[in-house]
C-alpha cells in the first residue's frame, strides 16, 4: 500500500508536528500530547456530501463492492453513504479524502 505524507496545515506546522512524533517515538512526549499536535497541525479531512461519494466512485469506474474492498468496510455501508443514511468519519473520511485527491491507485 502507497503511504501518502500528511498534509499539514503550514510548512511550519508540519516542522513542529514531526520534531513532537520524534518525541513522541522515544517516549519524551506522550501519545496524548501527539494526537493534539495531531488535531492543530494536521488538515483536517473534509465531510462528504452524499452524491460527492457516488461520484468518487464512479470517477474510479469501480462498483460498490470492489469500492467498499478498497476501503475495508462492507458494500452496504457504501451504499447508505451514497445515500445519505450513514456518513464516513475517521479513518473511512480519511480514505475518501486521499481517493478524492490522488485516485484509488493511492490507497491500493
Amino acid at each position: 500500500m502507497a503511504t501518502e505524507k500528511p498534509a499539514y496545515r503550514s510548512e511550519i506546522a508540519g516542522a513542529v508536528h514531526e520534531m513532537v512524533a520524534g518525541f513522541a517515538s522515544v517516549g519524551i512526549v506522550s501519545k496524548t500530547t501527539l494526537r493534539q499536535f495531531d488535531e492543530a497541525c494536521l488538515i483536517q479531512a473534509d465531510p462528504l456530501a452524499p452524491e460527492e461519494i457516488r461520484a468518487l466512485r464512479e470517477r474510479e469506474a469501480v462498483s460498490q463492492p470492489v469500492f467498499a474492498a478498497y476501503l475495508n468496510v462492507s458494500r452496504n455501508l457504501v451504499s447508505d453513504w451514497e445515500r445519505g443514511k450513514k456518513r464516513p468519519g475517521g479513518p473511512a473520511l480519511r480514505l475518501l479524502s486521499i481517493v478524492q485527491r490522488s485516485g484509488l491507485a493511492a490507497i491500493a
